[in-house]
């Protein structure tokens, strides 16, 4: 009898994990492959960003100077919300939030070979919840 409750044990969590795999395969695939959100669609004029954006954007196309020491450091896209890429085409960078003691949750992600002549820009006000592509 103890067999049997040792194998029913094993079916029905084999089973059970089967069920939440496929549950999360399923969420993942809606919300884009692991995602938190939904994948970059919008857009925002370079105008409209906070002026610790635009300044940012400027350092970025003139390759520096930049304040923090991960500003240009490889962005994984983990979030999955910017087109997919080879592993170090994006990089991110701090925009300042003014009152904050850290580096705040702004950033902007740009993509490309040529660090000073990015393909695209992202900004993310929210910590990379959300982006949307800078039209500058």
């Amino acid at each position: 009898m103890a067999a049997y409750a040792s194998i029913t044990s094993s079916v029905t969590k084999f089973a059970l994990t089967g069920l939440m795999l496929a549950a999360l395969a399923t969420g993942a695939e809606a919300r884009g492959w692991f995602g938190t959100g939904k994948p970059a669609q919008e857009s925002i004029a370079l105008s409209d960003l906070p002026v610790q954006g635009q300044r940012t954007y400027e350092a970025i196309l003139n390759g520096g100077p930049f304040r923090y020491e991960k500003d240009g450091t490889v962005f994984g896209n983990r979030e999955r919300l910017l087109p997919p890429a080879r592993r170090g085409h994006y990089r991110e960078y701090t925009v300042a939030t003014p009152g904050s003691r850290d580096r705040g949750a702004r950033r902007i992600v740009c993509g490309g070979e040529q660090r000073t002549t990015p393909e695209a820009c992202w900004y993310t006000a929210d910590h990379y919840a959300s982006f949307r592509r800078i039209a500058p």
